[in-house]
């Protein structure tokens, strides 16, 4: 069986920067463990906007510049290993482009594919759903001791809901 790592958003920005809180700082060295120890294929999503951001619907509703492309806190976290990894940058919550490449990664395999990351209740949620909704024979598994959500009552509920989606929350 395929064995995948989905490591979402672990970007300056949602660590320690503009949008960073304390719950995404104290998952960072778990998350590197985990990516550092990991056998099988590991992907790393990049939320990535330009300049014109705050003239976008998400930057009106979300008033708040972040993960500008080509700035710090765009990055990734450089103590994460990335270089045997392969990078989506996604200009939206959710990633087709990443369910697509997992698709064809997969094939008609079953598949373990395992999530991580920044924000449980926006970006993992919304990855997590995508990937079950593209392959639903798949196992999409999230560690939730290894995600944070925006405040730690909206991570619970996300882990809630992927939970009622099927999806297997450990």
């Amino acid at each position: 069986m395929k064995r995948i790592l989905v490591v979402v958003d672990m970007q300056k920005d949602f660590i320690d920067g503009s949008l960073g809180t304390r719950e995404a700082v104290k998952i960072l060295d778990g998350v590197r463990e985990l990516v550092s120890s990991f056998k099988g294929k590991i992907y790393f999503t990049r939320d990535t906007h330009g300049e014109d951001y705050l003239s976008t619907r998400e930057g009106k509703c979300l008033p708040v510049l972040h993960c500008i492309k080509g700035t710090e806190g765009w990055q990734i976290e450089q103590s994460l290993p990335t270089e045997n990894a392969v990078i989506v940058d996604k200009p939206t919550f959710g990633s087709t482009e990443l369910a697509e490449l997992l698709k064809n990664e997969c094939g008609s395999e079953s598949a373990e594919i395992t999530l991580v990351g920044l924000c449980t209740d926006i970006c993992v949620i919304s990855n997590a759903l995508l990937l079950k909704a593209t392959l639903p024979e798949c196992d999409i598994r999230v560690i939730s001791s290894l995600c944070a959500g925006v405040s730690p009552e909206s991570h619970l509920r996300a882990l809630e809901s992927m939970r009622t989606c099927q999806i297997t929350v450990v």
